[in-house]
């Protein structure tokens, strides 16, 4: 269950708010190779499964975009800006991706508002912090501070 902002306004007094945690995700090899596909990065420790089994993590792992592009799927299970006209993906700060995330693993969105600033006129610029757990890892697969924009309807 996300949760849930009447207006980008109220972003403002929420700095430090636990946002929670998104559904489990499962990594499957389709995943792995339609991301390969798309960009172009068939390094085999990602799509040859049998070289994998010999390689450093023992299994294919995903791609550390990969991870890190499916913020943008998990995100709204763990926020939601009600009456806005537009809400915009600003960038991010402070990417990295602590722990490999082999074929096979669930990974889940977990999320902390850590700043939250009025920009240009009534637009509020927030930054969340992801962190994309692993199942059963100690370390996660990716962190991620995320700006999105929300512009008031």
């Amino acid at each position: 269950m996300p949760t849930i902002f009447e207006s980008p306004q109220d972003l403002l007094s929420a700095v430090g708010k636990s946002l929670g945690a998104s559904e489990w995700m499962t990594i499957d090899q389709e995943r792995i190779d339609q991301f390969a596909e798309a960009t172009g990065d068939h390094q085999w420790i990602h799509v040859d499964p049998e070289r994998a089994k010999a390689g450093p993590f023992g299994a294919t792992i995903a791609h550390g975009y990969l991870t890190l592009s499916l913020v943008n799927a998990l995100l709204p299970q763990i926020i939601v800006v009600k009456n806005i006209s537009m809400g915009v993906n600003y960038g991010t700060e402070k990417v990295r991706f602590p722990a490999p995330v082999p074929v096979g693993s669930r990974l889940r969105a977990v999320g902390e508002l850590v700043k939250a600033e009025e920009v240009k006129g009534s637009a509020v610029q927030a930054t969340v912090k992801v962190t994309m757990e692993i199942e059963g890892s100690e370390r996660p697969g990716c962190v991620v501070e995320t700006i999105s924009r929300f512009v008031p309807a």
